[in-house]
């Protein structure tokens, strides 16, 4: 009985000793307790202004997205021959590996996805308007496997891919 007693008593000085071991370092914690920090309640303060002109009202990619793709008109001149050339190195760029050196969907990356990639060359895709091509673009294409490349492709590169797709004509 005596052994019970005093493992018991020992377990008590362990468990009081590792208390105030914890309270100890509670009390010299260096970074301050959630409860002694200054808290910010709702309507306290009057919040802070905002600089105008930092949330856009009108533009950008918000105009774009929220227009149909057949209201969407290019600020390029889609026939000119800079803007064209450029946009071959564009489409080189970001939509060969996917769509083909020949534009027809059979490019090593693209044969791993399921629809293949559309061939831009035909009569479908060439006669969709420009800023519907833009759109599938820009923003991708529900359940089909065209990424988003608003974030990855400037807006008016965005444009000169589109310029050389349509300067290429449909496949014969």
């Amino acid at each position: 009985m005596k052994k019970y007693i005093a493992v018991l008593l020992l377990i008590g000085i362990i468990i009081l000793v590792v208390y105030e071991a914890l309270i100890l370092y509670d009390n010299n914690f260096r970074y301050g307790r959630m409860w002694e920090t200054p808290a910010v309640r709702p309507y306290e303060n009057k919040p802070i202004g905002m600089e105008d002109g930092v949330i856009p009202f009108a533009g950008g990619e918000a105009l774009f997205i929220a227009t149909r793709g057949e209201d969407l008109k290019s600020p390029l001149q889609m026939n000119d021959p800079d803007s064209i050339k450029l946009g071959n190195g564009l489409y080189f760029t970001y939509c060969a590996q996917c769509h083909g050196r020949a534009h027809d969907g059979n490019a090593p990356v693209g044969q791993s996805f399921h629809p293949l990639p559309t061939d831009l060359r035909s009569a479908e895709v060439q006669a969709r308007p420009d800023g519907a091509l833009f759109k599938s673009a820009s923003y991708g294409i529900p359940n089909g496997r065209q990424p988003p490349l608003a974030t990855t492709v400037e807006l008016m590169d965005r444009w000169r891919i589109i310029a050389y797709i349509k300067s290429l004509g449909p496949r014969k």
